[in-house]
């Protein structure tokens, strides 16, 4: 089937992009979208593709255009699908470790075998006799030990008793003195004796326990082989036609190895059947197709964002040649005046605009630490709390080291009570109250966090709709969002999950779609003042 699909409908009036889209942040390009649509037409006309393919897919498409100029889409599924890398009308992969004759999976069998060996053992009677032999040798030693040690005690306790009551002639203390030295030596005779046997049965067991670790040792570097093997299999080119290996990229970009299912995402599958066909990649977007996974938040439909533990690497290597637009999500916007809310000789308030760092970080902008610092000349400024580069509102800083560590204390007992206003795109099925779902980082997908209800600290929520608007053609829900505990993105994790209000904030890139901004702000903050005691309660217009 051909691979290089062209658009079913007319795509004349839609201009192809000047730059190619950051891969990690961006708003799909028209194209793209429309790629997308027929994609998804195509991928759930196959009855037995889409009843996988609905479980929960990342699926990408890659606009193009051929050498004759004409335009056109590659398609791509990350990992498998329908439990194959390849598939009709989808881009192969970047290399095929599935071939049943091919090394990989020759070498997979060799190692599988090695577990069957290693359960083998296990499970033989012969193991199974011998461990069950140690395990009621240490018992039955144990249990007798004991006795005779309870015995000699109650022994010793009466020849306590008669020494205090006195009178003995020098023939009893003698033979109590005996008795005693031969109790610690019977004792010790004893306990010599039964870890003897106890170390016969263990020699018996040990043989099979060096059989099983030489085995696991063996399997450890033959796994560690084939993994370093597969990675250099795995070539990407980039835009200049230059060719790497991921193990090379990875070493260098990260000082480890890549990490499993490295560089069958679907943009990396995408770009390199680009460059080794002779096609200019003109934008790309990575879609949600079906179910969420449990943890995470993917929306049927939504664009995201490559992952970064596998494609931010890899993607840095394939990129190089083209006109890649920059990373909204590292770039912080430059200050250049901010509305303070509240001041004194403790505590100074602002209104964070959106698309600010409350602290210097990693991207570029100025910080509302630095911007405070600068403006006050003092270097003696703490931003106490911290609001997500893309929220604004009340954020407040203190001014010297013992308020900042006292409104830490604040914010840590959770005396602080704060408050958000968010617009939601849709209505929540309820119109108020409490979300708990814990959370924790998603490693591979930094920043983003997730649901974990294993791992996962308490994250709690109250909430209230206080009323609906219309917002692009549909009907939005204003909501009031007071958080009981402080964790990463919670108020836009349990907007968005399903578990949750299963309604994202509008604007959230990272958990929906892109917008012009995040509409989540943050209206009061209400605490008891750490100097003069009394209550203070910090307010910011809402700018949506």
């Amino acid at each position: 089937m051909q691979l290089l699909h062209r658009f079913h409908c007319d795509i004349s009036g839609i201009e192809p992009p000047e730059r190619f889209n950051n891969p990690f942040y961006y708003s799909p390009h028209r194209l793209c979208v429309v790629a997308a649509d027929e994609v998804r037409a195509f991928l759930l006309s196959d009855e037995a593709v889409a009843a996988d393919a609905v479980k929960g897919k990342m699926m990408g498409v890659l606009v193009v255009r051929d050498s004759a100029g004409e335009l056109g889409y590659l398609a791509a599924f990350s990992g498998l699908l329908a439990g194959c890398n390849r598939v009709d009308g989808f881009v192969p992969p970047v290399f095929d470790f599935l071939s049943p004759t091919g090394y990989f999976k020759m070498e997979e069998q060799e190692i599988s075998a090695i577990n069957t060996r290693i359960n083998d053992i296990k499970e033989s009677e012969a193991y199974r006799n011998a461990l069950l032999e140690v395990e009621q040798i240490k018992e039955s030693a144990a249990v007798a030990l004991d006795a005779l040690s309870a015995e000699y005690a109650a022994n010793k306790e009466q020849r306590r008793e008669r020494r205090a009551v006195g009178g003995l002639t020098a023939e009893v203390e003698h033979a109590m003195t005996r008795q005693s030295q031969f109790e610690k030596a019977e004792l010790k005779r004893r306990r010599k004796a039964w870890n003897s046997t106890i170390a016969e049965k263990e020699a018996l067991l040990a043989v099979y326990d060096e059989d099983i670790s030489s085995l696991a040792d063996e399997r450890k570097r033959r796994s560690f082989a084939l993994q370093r093997w597969l990675f250099k299999q795995f070539k990407v080119l980039n835009a200049r036609g230059e060719e790497r290996c991921l193990l090379d990229i990875f070493t260098e970009k990260t000082g480890c190895m890549p990490p499993a299912g490295a560089g069958e995402c679907a943009a990396p599958k995408l770009l390199q059947y680009a460059f080794s066909n002779s096609l200019e990649p003109l934008c790309m977007a990575e879609f949600w197709l079906g179910d969420s996974p449990a943890g995470e938040v993917r929306r049927d439909g939504c664009f995201y964002g490559s992952c970064k533990s596998k494609c931010e690497p890899i993607l840095s290597h394939m990129l190089q040649g083209l006109d890649v637009e920059e990373n909204a999500l590292e770039k912080g916007e430059d200050i250049t005046s901010l509305e303070v809310l509240f001041e004194d000789n403790a505590l100074i308030a602002v209104n964070k605009p959106s698309g600010v760092l409350s602290v210097p970080g990693i991207v570029g902008g100025t910080s509302v630490q630095q911007w405070l610092r600068d403006a006050r000349h003092c270097n003696d400024i703490y931003v106490v709390h911290r609001l997500d580069m893309a929220t604004s509102g009340v954020l407040v800083a203190a001014k010297s080291m013992e308020i900042y560590k006292e409104m830490q204390r604040l914010f840590a007992s959770r005396e602080m009570r704060k408050e958000y206003i968010a617009l939601l795109d849709g209505i929540p099925s309820k119109g108020e109250g409490v979300i708990e779902l814990p959370l924790s980082p998603d490693y591979e997908n930094r920043p983003r966090q997730k649901v974990d209800k294993v791992a996962g600290k308490d994250a709690v929520t109250r909430y209230r709709v206080l009323r609906t608007v219309e917002q692009g053609g549909g009907e939005c829900a204003l909501v009031l969002f007071e958080p009981l505990t402080g964790r990463t993105h919670q108020l836009r994790v349990h907007a968005a999950h399903k578990c949750g209000l299963d309604t994202p904030i509008i604007g959230d890139a990272l958990y929906s779609k892109v917008a012009d901004r995040l509409m989540l702000h943050a209206a009061s903050l209400e605490f008891i003042h750490p100097l003069s005691g009394e209550k203070v309660k910090i307010t910011a217009g809402v700018p949506f």
